[in-house]
């Protein structure tokens, strides 16, 4: 499983002219599952999120998660974030998991972090949306339950 956080201000997405989730706040999280994820790699990269001290604290520095600041999580699923194009110039998504197994671990990371106290608002699963951020910082880290990066 990866993810692409990004510490905002606000985020939003909508999908068919609707808006599906609103932050203010928060993380916006990109969310890719691979083939082969399991719910230990979803408990992974869930435990990672909510506890990423990406906040300044007091003294400015980052060193607060965002339970602690208040903050909520806009979670959106996508694919592509297992695109490979090392050969050619057109993504091979073979590594992304099907949409079946795909939905059940997306919907569980977050059942996981809502479990955890924290807001969490999503886009629409397998639909063509639009995302608005205001990336604060700019902060964006990625994650990989593989732990390849």
């Amino acid at each position: 499983m990866r993810a692409v956080v990004q510490r905002v201000s606000r985020a939003r997405v909508t999908a068919g002219g609707e808006i599906a989730g609103e932050i203010g706040l928060g993380l916006l999280v990109l969310l890719g599952v691979g083939a082969g994820d399991t719910r230990a790699d979803a408990d992974y990269v869930a435990e990672k999120t909510i506890g990423l001290r990406i906040f300044e604290d007091a003294d400015g520095k980052m060193n607060l998660p965002v339970a602690e600041v208040g903050g909520a999580l806009l979670v959106v699923s996508q694919f592509t974030l297992y695109g490979d194009a090392r050969r050619g110039k057109r993504p091979s998504f073979d590594a992304a998991a099907p949409p079946g197994p795909a939905r059940e671990l997306y919907e569980y990371f977050v059942a996981k972090v809502r479990a955890a106290g924290l807001r969490c608002e999503t886009g629409r699963f397998q639909e063509t949306m639009q995302v608005e951020l205001v990336n604060e910082g700019p902060v964006t880290i990625l994650l990989d339950s593989a732990k390849l990066f």
